[in-house]
C-alpha cells in the first residue's frame, strides 16, 4: 500500500526510519497509546528526555489517532507542557484521546506517564481533518 510505504519514513512512528522512534500503538477505553522507552540517544539534560522528543511523541499519539478512524488530519496547533523532567530508561506511557470534535476541528490531549502513574508532560492539540484514508493500514497490532 503507497500510504503505509511512505509513512514508513516517519519519525515517530516508521519502521523504516533507522534514526527514527519506531512507536506502535494500542488502542483502549477511548485513548490511543504508545510505551516507549527512551534511551542515551534521547537525553536532553544529563538522565532526561529531550523536550523535543517528548513534543514529538505527544503529537504523534494526539495526531495518528485519527488515522484509525479513516481520517486524515494534520496539526494546526500543539502545546506541551512540562510537570517535571521524564528520565531515561523507563517505559513511558504516551496517552492521547478526545476532546472535542466541531466540524474539521478535533481538539485533543494527551500525557506523559511514568510506571508508577506519575504525568511528566501534558499536551493539547488541535487538528485539522483534511480527507479521509484507509483505517486498515494504521490498525494497532
Amino acid at each position: 500500500m503507497v500510504e503505509e510505504v511512505r509513512n514508513d519514513w516517519c519519525f515517530a512512528c516508521g519502521k523504516a526510519n533507522p534514526i527514527g522512534l519506531k512507536m506502535e500503538f494500542a488502542e483502549s477505553d477511548g485513548k490511543y497509546m504508545s510505551f516507549f522507552v527512551p534511551g542515551p540517544q534521547h537525553q536532553g539534560y544529563e538522565g532526561t528526555l529531550h523536550g523535543g522528543i517528548i513534543s514529538t511523541l505527544l503529537d504523534e499519539v494526539m495526531g495518528r489517532y485519527h488515522c484509525v478512524r479513516g481520517l486524515k488530519a494534520v496539526t494546526a496547533r500543539l502545546e506541551t507542557r512540562f510537570r517535571r523532567p521524564t528520565p531515561l530508561g523507563q517505559q513511558l506511557t504516551v496517552s492521547g484521546w478526545v476532546v472535542r470534535e466541531r466540524g474539521k476541528l478535533i481538539e485533543m490531549a494527551g500525557t506523559i506517564a511514568l510506571p508508577d502513574g506519575t504525568i511528566t508532560a501534558e499536551g493539547k492539540a488541535t487538528l485539522i481533518v483534511s480527507g479521509t484514508i484507509d483505517p486498515e493500514a494504521y490498525r494497532p497490532g
